[in-house]
């Protein structure tokens, strides 16, 4: 047999790296955070946006936000703090001007919302909910309930409930609930959101944190805190995803400081079923197909012939 014969071509070794998330079928479990990816179309000059499993989008409330202040973001060692404050078009404006690009996009659309009352919440859901291109909703619940004094939904394990309970009247779209790490025990609100119809767990949202300019003596930000994100938090998000995961028996998608495959392959080895990538995007615009690329390579080095053999895969 001569050696053209006997070589393989590497897309008869390509190994299958579909996922489902709630019944959304993604090509790769490889996806934006929301917030750090625009709308999608911002990203197009960039990469191909049918490379990647979905595409989610910035926050989106029910009526446009101005965002915080400036200053608003702030580097730090490995990672950043940004208190944009939710800056957003709008639900409306989104549907109008945003979405007619998304629809010539065969990736499916994640649309992240949020609001600072229970029935914002339920009204941005209704508004979304006959929309056939929205794959999927992703709930935001890391924000202030105005109404009960400022305590955020998402570290009250009844509020968390209630909100979801209140959409998941508004939508029959999958669910995918985004948990705040800055609570004492992430399994009791993960369970709490479970039980009230979500259909899937995004963890974690950025870490509570602040960062003073020595000189001057003021935050470095307007807004005083503001989320910290990027590589310094992965260690954290890996144990979280990895708890979540073992208290429920919804899919969980992994997100928090993933610049490159070997740290996703962390979260789907601890059970993340896909993952988002966050601050990668503002270093390198072309992380994700990078990410997908080096996930696919591992898999064809290791003998992995589907990416669901390693999701959960971790030896304890």
């Amino acid at each position: 047999m001569t050696g053209r014969a006997m070589k393989t071509d590497k897309n008869d070794r390509r190994p299958n790296l579909a996922v489902e998330i709630a019944g959304i079928r993604m090509k790769n479990p490889v996806m934006p955070a929301s917030g750090t990816f625009g709308y999608g179309e911002e990203y197009a000059p960039y990469l191909d946006l049918e490379q990647i499993g979905a595409i989610v989008t910035k926050g989106l409330s029910l009526n446009p936000k101005a965002g915080n202040p400036t200053p608003r973001i702030a580097e730090t060692v490995s990672g950043m703090l940004n208190a944009i404050g939710l800056q957003n078009v709008g639900v409306d404006a989104f549907i109008q001007y945003k979405l007619p690009f998304l629809r010539e996009i065969n990736t499916p659309v994640i649309v992240n919302f949020f609001g600072n009352t229970l029935e914002e919440y339920g009204e941005v859901a209704r508004r979304l909910a006959d929309i056939p291109e929205v794959a999927g909703l992703e709930l935001n619940i890391s924000c202030p309930n105005v109404k009960q004094g400022g305590i955020v939904f998402g570290t009250d394990p009844k509020a968390a409930s209630e909100v979801v309970g209140l959409v998941r009247k508004h939508s029959k779209k999958p669910l995918i609930v985004k948990l705040t790490p800055n609570v004492t025990d992430i399994t009791v609100v993960a369970r709490a959101v479970e039980a009230a119809g979500a259909d899937a767990i995004c963890c974690i949202n950025t870490l509570t944190g602040m960062a003073v300019d020595v000189k001057t003596r003021k935050p470095r930000l307007a807004n005083k805190t503001g989320g910290l994100s990027g590589p310094a938090i992965r260690p954290v998000a890996v144990r979280m995803v990895h708890q979540v995961v073992q208290a429920v028996k919804i899919p969980v998608i992994g997100v928090g400081g993933i610049v490159c495959a070997m740290d996703a392959l962390e979260f789907l080895i601890v059970g993340a079923t896909a993952v988002q990538v966050g601050t990668a995007n503002f270093v390198d615009p072309r992380a994700m197909p990078n990410i997908i690329e080096g996930i696919e390579t591992f898999c064809i080095e290791e003998g992995i012939s589907d990416i669901r053999e390693l999701i959960g895969s971790i030896q304890l």
